[in-house]
């Protein structure tokens, strides 16, 4: 049986024809690297799987500053996320 995995450049070439698939198939490749450059590339092309995994990233790291940037690029998951920890009670201070 042949390898039917397509490869970055035809996933590339797919996504810049309006394949939302490639698009979302491309975000997984940058997130599997690492790569964060290509994942905000990727938002900022309105892919909403690079939003997402951006999200997870960020509520990981606990990182608000960065689920405002991802909820001010339209990442709906940011938003969210960012509501949910912000409403979220806390004990008093110290």
């Amino acid at each position: 049986m042949a390898d039917t995995t397509p490869d970055r450049d035809t996933l590339r070439a797919l996504a810049d024809e309006g394949n939302e698939l490639a698009l979302d198939r491309l975000a997984d490749l940058a997130d599997a690297r690492g790569d964060l450059d290509e994942l905000n590339e990727l938002l900022d092309e309105g892919c909403e799987r690079a939003g997402h995994l951006l999200t997870r990233r960020a509520v990981a790291a606990g990182d608000l500053r960065e689920l405002q940037r991802l909820s001010d690029a339209g990442a709906e998951d940011a938003d969210e996320e960012l509501k949910r920890i912000l409403s979220t009670p806390t004990g008093p201070e110290d």
